[in-house]
């Protein structure tokens, strides 16, 4: 009984092995004419035979495999990338032999596959196909992990195109490996030319400075670090994607690295805003007007922030000072002139409440000669605003009832053709 249960054992291997190797033999028949439908077919049912392989075997079907799955470059995304996988496989199963037996083709294989990613991703790039773009570069890396740089590509790819997850991906990868992008670059000027080259490594640049004496003058440089444009990357994605609490930790990270980033700062100012944090919101937009007191968008923010919060003198203080930097700010000086006006309301509140007295008709005299001053008062800034964009309807329309308020009725007559203009041409739209 135990030599025919010996002899069952003994069949049982011997039928796997003989389907082992049909299934490979076909897998590289079909390879070997193209038929990558054909190939993959094989692959199938190989695939469940691998854990019965000798190793020699499995080498064969690793290389296989990748061929099929590649498909000379036809292969789906998902299908390439396990080829890519493939071939790492067999790398690392035959350093573990000690036999390189098919590493050798394995490697021409993969640089050719690497070169038409690249060449591919470069061209999708050049056409705005960022989508492409990204996939290609990604597919570099995976080939080559230590080339870092094709992520970076492959990242930025991908938040040109818009697709911030696989941006966010990447970037939070580069972030972990703390990839910084720093790379050095050779330089020497061209004796017959005069013109400043850059070498593709130290021992070129020197060999031609050194050995064949056609340029001098050699310079190496260092590029700057992308350690900041990445982590404010993530923190502008997280932004982009109502992530607050994950984009201000990602800010807090990002700011270490460069806290003179005034864009970073206002993004951050920004978050803080949509969250309800105003006073962080004020306090940040304050420290970037001490980093930049020349920047007129942030005066008239502050400006902004100072009127919701009932401060009109702050408010009226911040805008001029937006004019003053740029005298061409038509926001502003909209504004400046609503937060004048916004006195108005209180003034005729009073005159209604007044009786008809001596003294009362008293004071309801000073106080619409109190009114007609704030009107003089925010009528330049209209004026100035609607003349930088002449479509200003607002602007207009206030205008105009100032003037009949005023009992200017020239200007008024002016003002409300002008209104009624533009609310014709606001209806042919």
């Amino acid at each position: 009984m135990k030599k025919l249960l010996t002899l069952v054992l003994l069949l049982a291997f011997t039928a796997v092995s003989f389907a082992q190797k049909n299934e490979i033999k076909a897998m590289e028949k079909a390879v070997k004419n193209s038929n990558f439908a054909s190939a993959k077919t094989a692959l199938n049912s190989a695939e469940g035979l691998i854990g019965n392989m000798d190793d020699k075997t499995k080498a064969k079907f690793y290389f296989l495999k990748a061929q099929a799955l590649y498909a000379n470059g036809q292969g789906s995304n998902d299908e390439i990338d396990n080829a890519i996988q493939s071939l790492s496989d067999l790398k690392d199963l035959e350093s573990s032999m000690g036999k390189l037996r098919y590493t050798e083709q394995a490697n021409q294989m993969k640089t050719q596959m690497m070169n038409t990613f690249l060449n591919n991703a470069n061209n999708a790039f050049q056409t705005k196909d960022y989508a492409t773009a990204s996939v290609g570069f990604e597919k570099v890396y995976k080939m080559s992990p230590v080339d870092t740089l094709y992520l970076y590509y492959a990242a930025s790819a991908a938040v040109t195109g818009q697709d911030y997850d696989t941006a966010l991906k990447h970037y939070i990868t580069l972030k972990n490996m703390g990839y910084t992008g720093v790379q050095m670059y050779y330089y020497a000027v061209n004796k017959e030319n005069g013109e400043e080259e850059r070498f593709p490594n130290m021992q070129t640049r020197d060999l031609s400075v050194k050995v064949a004496k056609t340029h001098t003058d050699p310079k190496d440089e260092k590029s700057s670090s992308k350690s900041a444009e990445i982590v404010k990357n993530i923190a502008l994605i997280y932004v982009n994607q109502g992530e607050n609490e994950k984009a201000i930790g990602a800010m807090a990270d990002a700011r270490a690295i460069s806290p003179d980033d005034i864009g970073l700062l206002l993004s951050e100012a920004n978050v803080h805003l949509k969250m309800g944090n105003r006073d962080k919101f004020k306090s940040l937009m304050e420290e970037a007007t001490e980093k930049d007191p020349n920047n007129a968008e942030l005066q008239y923010n502050l400006g902004v922030l100072a009127a919701e919060g009932g401060n009109n003198d702050a408010s009226k203080k911040y805008y001029q000072k937006a004019i003053e930097i740029n005298p061409n700010y038509v926001d502003a000086y909209n504004n400046l002139a609503v937060v004048i006006l916004e006195g108005e309301a209180a003034i005729v509140e009073e005159m209604n409440g007044l009786g008809t007295s001596s003294a009362d008709n008293r004071k309801y005299d000073e106080l619409k000669e109190k009114r007609s001053q704030l009107y003089q008062e925010a009528i330049p800034f209209l004026e100035k605003a609607l003349s930088l964009r002449k479509s200003n309807i607002d602007a207009a329309r206030t205008l105009m009832n100032i003037y009949s308020a005023l009992g200017e009725m020239d200007k008024f007559k002016e003002m409300r053709t002008l209104v009624e203009e533009l609310e014709a041409a606001a209806g042919g739209k």
